[in-house]
């Protein structure tokens, strides 16, 4: 079982807030500690974001739950209407989940009077539900700040020599058909997340001009690292779709995918590496023009009798592998102006202790 900084976070902010509710005396402390929960977020700018959601949300809940005591008194059913218009108002606002529990929290915690002043407890129930959404910003804020540009590379890495492992074994012909099916299905879902992770990292934010200047150039950059392994992933895709008329083409026009492709996985693997500072790199013309020769030889061979094969989904296979090589030429040049205007070893650094770690 994985124990991430998320549920290590969430611990110590329930714990603090717990802490600080008995400190000052306030009665029911569990109602910081669920606030507490529901506040947590998995960066620091949403912590932020979801501090002023929350607050709003928290007002409005306890002025509607004050208002209806007043007025309707608190009978189970006033309290169900209550939450209705709570959540309604909150959706209006569009309000995250998270925050709309909360606010609903507070909502059945004031209507939940005892025989002592309504307002007092109103305000003291209402405190103790701030208070636990404070504890939940300043642990967020403190410890183990999310290292996402990290994760994102390492995401990045996995999935790309996942692909192009079963593009290999595809091109020997090696690979079983059924769980080649259900290994894209697979890495579409693994894309989606490294998706997520990305936006997560899209999300930080720096403090220093210079340092925006460059993480600027980095979403760029993750995002065409991105781009070229989903683009691969259309390869393995139009390869599993076309087994059977792949298997039924010309030797020459196979021998040149292939060869092609080889070319490409070769290409896209150093470039990972590469830009940690882990490959050395080819002069990009030298590899801009051995990529343009296996282009041509693949476009002879498709065009050899003066005419194309006749299932005309090949076109859409030979693109894809087309459109492959263009996005990793782009990345490469992408990589190598990153490299000239800036050098931070800080991934490198991170990468080299998480391999220190495992072995």
């Amino acid at each position: 079982m994985k124990l991430g900084a998320r549920i290590f976070k969430t611990g110590i902010a329930v714990a603090l807030a717990l802490f600080l509710a008995a400190l000052f005396q306030l009665p029911s402390p569990a109602f910081a500690g669920i606030s507490a929960v529901f506040a947590m977020q998995p960066t620091i700018y949403r912590s932020y974001l979801s501090l002023i959601e929350q607050v709003q949300a928290n007002v409005i809940g306890a002025l509607f739950a004050i208002a209806a005591v007043f007025i309707l008194g608190r009978d189970p059913l006033v309290v169900g209407l209550t939450l209705m218009i709570v959540i309604a108002i909150c959706l209006k606002m569009r309000l995250e989940s998270s925050t709309i529990s909360v606010a609903l929290v507070t909502v059945i915690a004031i209507m939940e009077y005892t025989d002592r002043q309504f307002i007092e407890f109103a305000a003291i129930r209402f405190l103790t539900m701030m208070l636990g959404i404070f504890a939940a910003f300043v642990v967020n804020l403190i410890f183990l700040p999310p290292k996402y540009e990290k994760k994102v590379y390492e995401k990045i890495s996995e999935e790309t020599e996942v692909i192009l492992k079963w593009i290999r074994l595809h091109k020997q012909q090696a690979a079983d058909h059924h769980h080649l099916k259900e290994e894209i299905e697979a890495r579409h879902e693994e894309m989606t997340k490294l998706e997520h992770l990305y936006f997560m990292y899209k999300e930080e934010r720096t403090y220093f001009r210079r340092q925006r200047f460059q993480k600027s150039r980095k979403l760029v950059l993750y995002r065409q690292m991105i781009a070229a392994a989903d683009r691969a992933l259309s390869v393995l895709k139009w390869l599993h779709r076309l087994e059977n008329e792949f298997s039924r083409l010309p030797a020459e026009l196979r021998q040149a995918v292939c060869l092609h492709l080889g070319c490409l996985l070769d290409y896209h693997e150093q470039l990972l590496l590469k830009f940690i500072h882990k490959a050395k790199p080819l002069p990009h013309s030298r590899r801009a023009e051995e990529i343009h020769h296996q282009r041509e030889r693949l476009t002879s061979a498709f065009y050899a009798d003066g005419q194309p094969p006749g299932d005309y989904r090949l076109f859409s296979l030979i693109g894809t592998i087309m459109d492959y090589g263009d996005r990793l030429e782009h990345l490469d040049k992408l990589i190598d102006s990153f490299h000239h205007y800036h050098y931070d070893d800080t991934l490198e650094k991170e990468l080299e202790k998480s391999a220190g770690g495992r072995s």
